[in-house]
């Protein structure tokens, strides 16, 4: 038996994949995208691993998708129907698909086509571009929602390579998560080769009006033809940072690293599919300040993509692991208080995240059932807690000795889906061993399964973020003027410390002073543009409400807009125009960003 077995059953609950029976080893993905349609047709190929000797049957996942044939490929290579049946819809898990086999046969081809209202998929008009001549097609397949464009096992359990032939019509590119050549054409559709086995929620797809920037010897970027340019200067670091991981986490294993921005109803920062890194272009700000996100989604090379989690209740090992390397990237490049800076950032907002959360969901790993409502903590808390986890270690066993262990981590577990109960083994064995006291069982036990942040648990101070508390309390109680703030030369990370600090203490007298002395309401930083307009929503301040409104159009960043409702829906007077706005803004969002909207505006 295997590590990896020995660790990894009980099945993944959010799948209906029996992969203990039979694996995906490889995908070949042949589709056309129909975009009068907002469908891609054709099959998907899969090649299977028998475990199971006696099994016959291959469960896969799908979501409204639309079932023409399937087919199996018998000993003499010829391909012969077989029989299939779909089962109950679940609103969480989509249908099970149940393919019949007569043996167990090594190839297997569904042929079908996706419905228009596919969760990973978002199909925009040519009016939500920046040309405007243009449609646009872009997935986020990222937990669960795969299967709502390839019929697949759809668990961070199983990894496979793949490999893809897409046809799209003409005057559109067509990106993947595999190896993108800059200089194809399309000519006899797009073709595709993800050498390296991944899990299902890094398959993407981006199809779009779209040019190329070479950045350095293995990265570049793709964005709509009117952002190219900003784009290549906002990540002209993109190599440096590439290098500064290396240094320290071993060499980067994907070939390449291109990254596509994508027009702003994208749902998230960024999603970290590799050689193709997804991200949202609010983090162009045009001074490089926000490119701590693409050191967070260059991070996932190492933790998440190389090392993944094999269900979504272990998530801290892909996003709290990518965390804690994002702050050592940021010092390796731009210096310690840089870094200290975000770290600070970083766990201030955690404390404040725990105020709203139940204990139930503040543990790193739930030790609950996996068939339990409480199978998942909460997945945001995961980032900074995971993070300051690693940090505390870090300080305790010595940043060489800490540096070395992780490296160990990465390449003992490279291309491998793992637990929660590996990593504490691991460290155990590999770093708590020889030093005991670095840390108690007691105490991995409270920072893994217990609430909240451990009394334990260091906050970083940053020197120049410590210099801006006096002023936050002068300003807030009248003693320093806005003017005397002098925070024209403020950075990205003090705005957002300040405009943190102040929301729900300053009136909209003093959100209206603070707008007419730095302009805060057009902002070119959204980071810094989100938590002005939250602060004024809290403060009553709705001269903003223009610019409030033209971001809520044209942002569909859960991160940003989610908040933003909320924070509206909680007075009768910002509740009707909030509920406007939305009315004439769902149609543009993702419908992942739809349905934590309507959460947020009581609608579901």
């Amino acid at each position: 038996m295997s590590a990896w077995s020995a660790y990894a059953f009980a099945l993944d609950p959010l799948s209906y994949a029996k992969y203990d029976q039979v694996k995906t080893t490889a995908l070949h993905l042949d589709l056309k995208a129909d975009f009068a349609k907002k469908s891609l047709d054709g099959y998907a190929e899969l090649t299977l691993d028998w475990l199971d000797k006696k099994a016959t049957t291959l469960d896969l996942d799908t979501r409204e998708l639309t079932i023409s044939k399937i087919e199996a490929q018998d000993a003499k290579g010829a391909w012969r129907k077989a029989d299939y049946s779909l089962g109950k819809f679940d609103e969480e898990k989509g249908q099970p698909l149940h393919v019949k086999l007569p043996g167990q046969q090594k190839k297997v081809r569904i042929h079908y086509r996706t419905a228009p209202t596919a969760t990973a998929l978002q199909w925009l008009q040519p009016v939500q571009t920046m040309s405007g001549k243009y449609p646009f097609m872009f997935s986020q397949s990222q937990a669960i929602n795969a299967r709502s464009w390839v019929p697949i096992q759809d668990t961070p359990a199983v990894r496979f390579t793949y490999s893809a032939r897409i046809e799209a019509p003409q005057g559109l590119r067509v990106v993947m998560s595999a190896d993108n050549d800059m200089k194809a054409t399309g000519k006899g559709g797009w073709k595709f080769n993800m050498p390296q086995p991944i899990p299902s929620y890094l398959l993407a797809i981006g199809i779009g009006e779209l040019e190329a920037a070479t950045l350095g010897g293995r990265t570049g970027v793709y964005a709509e033809p009117q952002r190219i340019k900003a784009a290549e200067y906002e990540l002209a670091d993109t190599e440096k940072m590439v290098e500064a991981a290396e240094k320290l986490y071993g060499p980067y294993r994907w070939g390449r690293y291109d990254m596509l921005v994508l027009p702003p109803s994208f749902p998230i920062g960024g999603m970290e599919n590799p050689r193709l890194t997804f991200l949202t272009p609010t983090m162009i700000a045009g001074d490089r300040s926000l490119v701590d996100l693409i050191a967070h989604e260059l991070a996932h090379s190492w933790s998440g993509n190389l090392v993944t989690n094999s269900s979504w209740k272990h998530w801290w090992l892909n996003e709290g692991f990518t965390t804690y390397v994002t702050t050592r990237i940021l010092e390796e490049i731009y210096g310690k208080e840089v870094a200290l800076m975000n770290l600070q950032l970083e766990q201030e907002e955690a404390l404040e995240m725990l105020k709203d959360l139940p204990p139930a969901k503040q543990a790193l790993v739930s030790r609950q059932p996996d068939t339990s409502a409480e199978y998942y903590p909460d997945t945001s808390l995961a980032y900074p807690k995971g993070a300051w986890f690693l940090h505390t270690l870090e300080q305790r066993a010595g940043r060489a000795a800490f540096d070395t262990f992780l490296r160990g981590w990465f390449d003992g577990h490279a291309f491998q889906s793992v637990t929660n109960d590996q990593f504490l083994d691991y460290l155990r064995k590999n770093l708590l061993a020889k030093n005991p006291k670095i840390m108690s069982e007691a105490e991995l036990d409270e920072w893994i399964y217990g609430p909240g942040i451990p009394q334990s648990g260091k906050q970083a101070v940053s020197q120049r973020l410590a210099q801006l508390n006096a002023s936050i309390d002068g300003w807030v109680k009248g003693s320093v003027s806005t003017e005397q703030l002098k925070a024209k030369d403020w950075n990205a990370a003090e705005w957002m410390k300040f405009l943190n600090d102040i929301d729900n203490k300053a009136d909209a007298n003093k959100l209206a002073e603070l707008d007419r002395v730095y302009d805060l309401a057009n902002t070119k930083n959204n980071e810094v543009a989100f938590r002005f307009y939250r602060a004024s929503v809290h403060a009553g301040y709705r001269a903003v409400r223009p610019q409030l409104e033209a971001f809520l159009m044209s942002v569909g960043r859960q991160k940003f807009v989610v908040p933003l409702y909320a924070a509206l829906r909680e007075k009768p007077e910002d509740r009707a125009w909030a509920e406007g706005i939305y009315k004439k803004a769902r149609e543009r969002y993702h419908p992942e960003t739809q349905s934590s909207v309507d959460k947020a505006m009581g609608k579901q």
